[in-house]
């Protein structure tokens, strides 16, 4: 009997290794984009590569056209309602943080990290193609004031962005992992930083 549940709980930790390996390979490497030898071409499919983590409901449910934020894995509007606020964290008397803590909160589903908050209004994606995502992130009007070297900070390393990879509950994780999502955006900046048509 012992030995039955020895087997049950290798197996079960082996089917949940298995399912965190398939999301760290589910991004291409730059490299896979090597034989592009146009240079823009490149560059365009390396944003379309990195474009799946940015369409990606982790990514779009913070940066909504709206004040109100989404959530879930099929983008439904917030709730309770709460709306954008002055700074991005929620309304006066209902801020961010009085639901999202520290961490992910599991026995209730919150998500949480230290930073939790919308994306500035500027930085909307949701209902916005590809190649308007793009061109949004290039323009310092647009993009928080950075420059590319700031972009590749930003998706690369920010912790608030490496949420989208570890947001608890019965949320999907977005498409690989940080890293390779920096790679990506490293890869899309040094080819020239096309934009996608569309």
């Amino acid at each position: 009997m012992a030995s039955s549940v020895q087997v049950r709980l290798l197996s079960a930790l082996l089917a949940v290794t298995s399912a965190s390996f398939a999301f760290a390979q589910d991004l291409r490497a730059p490299e896979a984009f090597s034989s592009i030898t146009n240079p823009a071409e490149r560059s365009r499919a390396l944003f379309t590569e990195a474009g799946r983590v940015l369409q990606h409901p982790r990514c779009l449910n913070c940066h909504p056209v709206s004040d109100r934020p989404l959530q879930g894995n099929d983008s439904h509007p917030h709730s309770p309602l709460v709306v954008r606020g002055a700074d991005d964290k929620g309304a006066t008397g209902m801020r961010c943080t009085t639901c999202h803590q520290a961490a992910n909160f599991e026995p209730s589903g919150v998500p949480g990290h230290p930073l939790w908050h919308v994306a500035p209004a500027t930085m909307a994606w949701q209902t916005k193609s590809l190649g308007q995502i793009c061109a949004q992130i290039k323009d310092p009007s647009r993009n928080g004031g950075k420059n590319l070297a700031a972009i590749h900070e930003h998706m690369a390393h920010d912790s608030l962005v490496g949420w989208a990879w570890m947001p608890g509950g019965n949320r999907v994780p977005a498409p690989g992992t940080q890293a390779q999502l920096g790679a990506l955006i490293a890869a899309w900046i040094e080819s020239g930083a096309a934009c996608p048509a569309s």
